[in-house]
């Protein structure tokens, strides 16, 4: 198609008649930015629910079994699909309690739900459970897709983008008749997961050429599936990474010949911040790219030149400012009366301790420091600086063995007991003030502890926290959907630091991929913000060391 006439000036419009015209009887396809050149040459292809009409007979899902054909709509999907036949997914019904719009998350392929997984979603629709609140969700947008529809066009698939979500490129089918199922000698047929491996059976038979994919969350199903020689998979849209390794560190150590490469141009100069005197260079040169705003660098030259700790500000194309850091491995610089042990914890309170960082995650295993940096940095800006008004401390209540029952009293003394930790660093707090006296301490102790409020996630809901120094503890057994409830609460003048270690996750159903810990630490990467660090070494004691390398 030829493109319009340049406009003849700055802000011109164009008239009707400067627009190409289509030829009689030739369909004229727009150009899209989203879509590749080689497309245009694609013949135009008749969408899918204008295909010849089957007879009364046919199978329920017997369209399914069709090569694959685009629907007409198919510059609005994503280029990045596959060209290859699209599958079709049975899932189960635990995937669809966990995800509720797992329905719109399979891109072109189809989905089938056999009448047994609705049977268990209405028997899971009631109470105030989060999969009691997902399971009428789903129920929602389900009659969303049914209503309106004619009985004959069920048996023909419903597009999943009928509420307007443009990557659900498939159709939804449904069991509409009872199909002869024959299980293995052993598997009872009133059991519902064997009903569903029945159904992924019988559509094995009626669609041979066609891949059937079971989709459940439930292991001992995907092994009686695949033991039956059934295709089965896990739900992985959860998943923020498929390989924790490949997590954000927030630290980017710079190579030896960085300064050779972009001294090129660079500009340097001192500002004052906060009290402190910083240096900024503004470079360019090829390893730019590769980072990102507030992202720690650092280069340690093995030939005895000094060390070099930066932190990125400022990204534009292949120009970078980084800032030198405070020191705060320097007894002038404690913080609280805590110094940095190591390169990583000095990256944390440069970054606990920024005015302008809203929001801090730390990972790292036991002993690393988390805990007691978060306290010290969060006790100096409410009690010294008084940036915030108060501490508020938060954590999951997931027991390590069997859980001891009911706690008596009120919120703060229900959740005592799972605060030992922060008792633990508040006493370590305290002892490093030798000159105040046993009456010293005890006054201090006791300010500190009208400043600290320790808060149950269940109570979190609609509350809104202004000018709080909020801190998540054990952030790695929260779900996504949890820790965004969490996050959203911060109001004006809010810190939220997130603390973690996602190899230790106690909730059954979340993994080191699925976490909500490492979900905002791969969402918030890059934020300007927003930091984060991930700790590598153990300074609790020799011992705590040895017995996490060893045990």
């Amino acid at each position: 198609m030829p493109l319009p006439k340049m406009p003849t000036k700055p802000a011109a419009l164009l008239t009707p008649r400067d627009y190409p015209k289509a030829d009689k009887d030739k369909i004229v396809k727009p150009l899209t930015l989203v879509e590749p050149v080689a497309r245009k040459a694609e013949p135009v292809e008749t969408p899918r629910a204008k295909a010849p009409a089957k007879s009364s007979t046919a199978k329920p899902s017997a369209t399914a079994a069709a090569p694959s054909t685009p629907t007409a709509n198919k510059t609005t999907r994503r280029t990045t699909r596959s060209t290859g036949p699209t599958k079709l997914f049975v899932l189960d019904t635990n995937v669809l309690m966990h995800d509720p719009t797992a329905l719109f998350r399979f891109a072109e392929h189809d989905v089938y739900l056999p009448m047994i997984t609705l049977e268990e979603l209405d028997d899971h629709k009631k109470g105030m459970s989060e999969v009691a609140r997902n399971a009428r969700q789903v129920s929602r947008s389900l009659d969303a897709l049914v209503s309106g529809v004619e009985e004959t066009a069920i048996d023909e698939g419903i597009p999943l983008a009928k509420l307007g979500n443009r990557d659900a490129g498939g159709r939804l089918f449904f069991q509409t008749k009872l199909n002869e199922v024959t299980l293995p000698t052993g598997l009872p047929n009133g059991k519902a997961d064997n009903q569903i491996l029945g159904v992924v059976q019988a559509l094995e038979k009626q669609h041979p050429t066609r891949s059937v994919v079971l989709v459940s969350k439930d292991i001992n199903m995907r092994i009686k599936a695949r033991a039956m020689g059934l295709p089965a998979e896990e739900y992985f849209n959860d998943h923020v990474l498929e390989d924790t390794d490949l997590l954000y560190s927030g630290i980017l150590q710079l190579p030896d010949d960085f300064w050779e490469k972009h001294a090129k141009g660079m500009e340097s100069w001192q500002e004052n911040k906060h009290g402190s005197g910083y240096t900024f260079y503004r470079l360019t040169g090829p390893l730019v790219p590769q980072m990102l705003v507030n992202q720690f660098v650092f280069m340690e030259p093995q030939n005895g030149e000094a060390s070099f700790y930066g932190q990125v500000r400022q990204i534009n194309g292949k120009t970078a400012v980084i800032q030198t850091l405070r020191d705060y491995t320097h007894n002038k610089n404690s913080v609280w009366g805590v110094t940095a042990r190591n390169r990583e914890q000095n990256f944390a309170l440069n970054l606990l301790n920024d005015p302008e960082c809203d929001f801090v995650s730390l990972l790292g295993q036991a002993g690393t420091g988390k805990t007691l940096l978060a306290l010290a940095s969060g006790l100096a800006q409410v009690l010294e600086t008084k940036l915030y008004s108060e501490i508020i401390v938060t954590r999951v209540t997931v027991p390590v063995g069997e859980d001891i029952g009911f706690l008596p009293g009120t919120e703060e003394e229900k959740m005592s007991p799972w605060m030992g930790a922060f008792d633990d660093n508040l006493e370590v707090l305290n002892k490093s003030d030798n000159d105040a006296g046993d009456w010293g301490r005890a006054a201090t102790q006791d300010l500190i502890r009208s400043r600290i409020k320790i808060k149950s996630l269940n109570f979190m809901r609609g509350r809104t926290f202004v000018n709080k120094f909020l801190i998540i503890d054990e952030a790695q057994n929260l779900t996504p959907k949890q820790m965004k409830t969490l996050v959203t609460r911060a109001g004006p003048g809010t810190k939220i630091v997130c603390l973690g270690n996602i190899a230790q996750i106690d909730t059954p159903y979340l993994t080191e991929g699925s976490s909500g810990l490492t979900y905002v630490v791969d969402r918030f990467k890059g934020w300007s913000h927003g930091g984060h660090i991930t700790l590598a070494r153990g300074e609790r004691s020799r011992l705590a060391d040895h017995a996490s390398d060893v045990l």
